[in-house]
């Protein structure tokens, strides 16, 4: 179950991180915004958008399916790494500067969802050594 867990919160990620850098290049490639039949017809038009909206429909479908699975807590915390990924993606294929506040903030996340993966591992343990001790203490 692990195992679906993690290729689960990969695909999640991934999605994630698709339909942000898919809305960001959208964005640059039909600024300035105005409220204008020109600008929106260039919006319509922008293949970005598309690949944005199916990063989050992608997003939403993986959230659901996982949500029915994995404990709230690891899913919920995985839906912010998309922050550092997007950060990565940025900085590596569209030029983005990223900041010693940024890093650091991005490792406060990963450190911070590290430490919840930990204490549920912990907590799935000490329930597994309760529930045989009852079992034992019953016979």
């Amino acid at each position: 179950m692990k195992k679906f867990y993690f290729i689960g919160f990969l695909i999640l990620l991934a999605f994630d991180t698709l339909a942000q850098v898919g809305f960001k290049l959208a964005a640059t490639n039909t600024a300035p915004a105005a409220l204008e039949l020109a600008w929106l017809m260039k919006v319509v038009t922008e293949g970005w958008i598309y690949v944005a909206v199916a990063g989050y429909l992608g997003a939403f479908v993986t959230y659901m399916t996982l949500l029915k699975h994995a404990p709230i807590g690891p899913a919920f915390a995985a839906t912010h790494l998309e922050i550092v990924t997007v950060s990565i993606v940025s900085y590596y294929f569209l030029g983005e500067v990223l900041t010693p506040v940024q890093m650091l903030g991005g490792l406060f996340i990963i450190g911070g969802i590290v430490i919840l993966a930990c204490e549920k591992e912990k907590e799935e343990h000490q329930i597994e050594a309760a529930s045989e001790k009852s079992l034992v203490d019953a016979l």
